[in-house]
C-alpha cells in the first residue's frame, strides 16, 4: 500500500481540518482527480490525487485536524509500495485529542505564576484523570501550589458548563495568529480624528468610506514608506516594500478573514470597489483562493462600521502597521472661531515599535488624515 500524506499547503501552514472526502475505500481514482477538501487558516482547499490507483484506506474523518505530513489516503496499485514522502515533514498525528495534548501550557496568574505551574505528581495525575488543564486552575496552596481541591473545584465547574467547543478553522487560526502577535510585536498605538466636513453630501464614490481609507493608507505610505514593510524578528531584517497590498479585515460569523487588495496604489476607486466586493462574495461562499488571503504589506480594520471609537488593533507579523477606523459621529468642533457640527472619523494606528518610530507613525497618521479631509 502506498500512503499519500498531507502536503505542504504553503505560507507555513502546519495543519488543516478535513471538511469532506470525495472518495471512499474501493474507489478508483486518476491522477489530479479531487480527493478531499480541507479547511486551512483562511480558506477551503481542494486536494487532488497525486497519482492513479485504488483507495484502500482513509486515515482521517471529516472534522479531524491533520498535521503536515500526516497520512491521508492509502492506495493500492499506485506504483511502488512505499509512502509518498515528497512533502512529509514531522511526526504523524491526527485528531483533536492530539491537538489538545500538544497545546503549550500557560502559567496561571497569581503567586508563583511567573515560575510556571506548581503541582505535585499526585495532583497532576488527578488533573489528567478529570481532564482538567492545570493552566486553568487558580492555586490556593502555599507559594502558588495547586491542590487536589483546586483541581476538583475546576472539574465541577467544567461539568456544570457542559462539553467545551473545540475551536477550529478560522477561529483557531485567529487564536494562533493573535498569540504569535502578542508574543513577538512591541505594539504601540497613536490616535487622532479626521474631520470629514469637506466630503460631498451625496452618496457618490467620494463617500465610499472603505475605499477612501484605502486611498488614505496609500498617502500615509508615500509619507512614511517604512510602515509598508515586513520585519523578520529573529534575523532582525526589514523589507520596505514598494507595492502596497492592503489586508482588509472582514467580520463574518465564522470568524475574522483578511483578504488582500493588491497593488492599491495603482488602481482607481471603481476598480478597488469591484475587487473588494468580489473578494467579500468569495469569502461568504468560502470559495476564495488561499493566495488571496496571503502576503499583505499593511492592514486596515474598519471596525467602526459595527461600533467603537478608538482601539488598539493587533499587528500580525511580518507586517508592522495596522490602521483602525472607528464609528463616524457628529461632533461639535471649532470652525473659524465658532462652534459647528462636523462629521468626525476616529483613527487608531498601531505600529511595531521595534522597527517604526513614534515620529514615523505620527507622520503617517497625519498624511492619512490630510487625505481623508480632502473633498474627494
Amino acid at each position: 500500500m502506498r500512503t499519500f500524506k498531507l502536503p505542504d499547503l504553503g505560507e507555513g501552514l502546519q495543519e488543516a481540518e478535513i471538511v469532506a472526502w470525495h472518495v471512499k475505500p474501493g474507489d478508483s481514482v486518476a491522477a489530479d482527480e479531487p480527493l478531499l477538501s480541507v479547511e486551512t487558516a483562511k480558506a477551503i482547499v481542494e486536494i487532488p490525487s497525486p497519482f492513479s490507483g485504488q483507495v484502500a484506506r482513509l486515515f482521517a474523518q471529516p472534522g479531524d485536524i491533520v498535521h503536515l505530513g500526516a497520512p491521508l489516503v492509502g492506495f493500492e496499485g499506485a506504483g511502488s509500495a512505499q509512502d509518498d514522502a515528497g512533502t512529509v515533514v514531522g511526526a504523524v498525528k491526527v485528531g483533536t485529542q492530539v491537538l489538545a495534548e500538544a497545546a503549550a501550557p500557560v502559567a496561571p496568574l497569581g503567586p508563583g505564576g511567573a515560575h510556571g505551574i506548581k503541582a505535585t505528581p499526585a495532583v497532576r495525575a488527578l488533573a489528567r484523570k478529570l481532564s482538567v488543564d492545570l493552566a486553568m486552575v487558580t492555586p490556593s496552596g502555599h507559594d502558588g501550589l495547586i491542590t487536589a481541591t483546586d483541581v476538583q473545584r475546576v472539574a465541577t465547574t467544567l461539568a456544570d458548563l457542559g462539553p467545551a467547543e473545540v475551536v477550529r478553522g478560522v477561529r483557531r487560526a485567529m487564536a494562533q495568529n493573535m498569540a504569535r502577535a502578542q508574543s513577538e510585536v512591541a505594539a504601540a498605538t497613536v490616535m487622532d480624528d479626521a474631520d470629514l466636513h469637506a466630503w460631498q453630501q451625496d452618496a457618490g464614490p467620494g463617500n465610499d468610506i472603505t475605499i477612501r481609507l484605502v486611498r488614505a493608507l496609500v498617502a500615509g505610505v508615500h509619507a512614511e514608506p517604512g510602515l509598508n514593510a515586513w520585519y523578520e524578528g529573529q534575523s532582525g531584517r526589514r523589507h520596505v516594500l514598494e507595492r502596497i497590498d492592503v489586508g482588509i479585515a472582514a467580520d463574518l460569523p465564522e470568524g475574522l478573514f483578511v483578504p488582500v487588495l493588491r497593488n492599491v496604489g495603482k488602481r482607481d476607486a471603481a476598480d478597488l470597489r469591484a475587487g473588494l466586493d468580489r473578494m467579500r462574495a468569495d469569502i461568504v461562499a468560502r470559495t476564495i483562493a488561499p493566495e488571496e488571503m496571503r502576503g499583505n504589506t499593511i492592514t486596515l480594520s474598519n471596525f467602526g462600521m459595527i461600533a467603537g471609537r478608538y482601539a488598539a488593533p493587533i499587528i500580525v507579523p511580518p507586517t508592522v502597521a495596522i490602521l483602525g477606523a472607528g464609528r463616524i459621529r457628529d461632533e461639535v468642533v471649532a470652525a473659524g472661531g465658532q462652534p459647528a457640527v462636523h462629521r468626525v472619523m476616529p483613527l487608531s494606528l498601531t505600529f511595531d515599535h521595534r522597527v517604526v518610530t513614534g515620529g514615523e507613525a505620527a507622520r503617517f497618521l497625519r498624511a492619512v488624515i490630510a487625505d481623508l479631509e480632502r473633498p474627494a
